[in-house]
């Protein structure tokens, strides 16, 4: 037999089992609770980059891209066009509204190149011109500048 240190072994082994713990370690939820709580404030301002906007739906098709987009320009001479045509500028608000009629309505864009060297009279009249046939959405159209160049 083996040597005991002390207690002797009678009949039965004694079992020395720890008593079941009945708490429940909480620290480790608290650092998974801080962690995702970092997580979401550092993420939560990412999210909303965009400007809040509440858009209308529509069952409308999509817009056609074929459509040449209505063009008045105006040369140096102070003539009109609307597109490639020569028009009299008191013309231009029943041609611009038939142009209406016959496109849907007088919600498109209507963009508008004139001469650098047109009389900003006659410019102002055309746009007058074009407000009075109902046309709001207008666009000037420019050149890209190639530099700073004093004139």
């Amino acid at each position: 037999m083996a040597a005991n240190a002390g207690t002797p072994v009678i009949g039965k082994r004694r079992r020395h089992r720890r008593s079941v713990m009945s708490e429940i370690n909480v620290t480790p939820m608290v650092d998974v609770m801080l962690v995702l709580l970092i997580i979401f404030m550092v993420s939560a301002p990412l999210l909303t980059v965009g400007v809040p906007i509440d858009l209308p739906q529509s069952q409308a098709k999509s817009l056609d891209q074929d459509k040449e987009p209505l063009t008045v320009s105006v040369n140096d001479k102070g003539q009109v066009f609307l597109q490639n045509a020569q028009i009299d500028v008191n013309d231009l608000i029943p041609k611009l509204q038939a142009v209406a009629e016959a496109r849907g309505g007088n919600e498109a864009r209507v963009y508008v190149r004139g001469d650098k060297k047109v009389d900003y009279g006659t410019m102002m009249q055309v746009m007058g011109r074009l407000s009075a046939a109902g046309f709001h959405k207008v666009a000037l159209v420019t050149e890209f500048e190639q530099g700073s160049k004093a004139q």
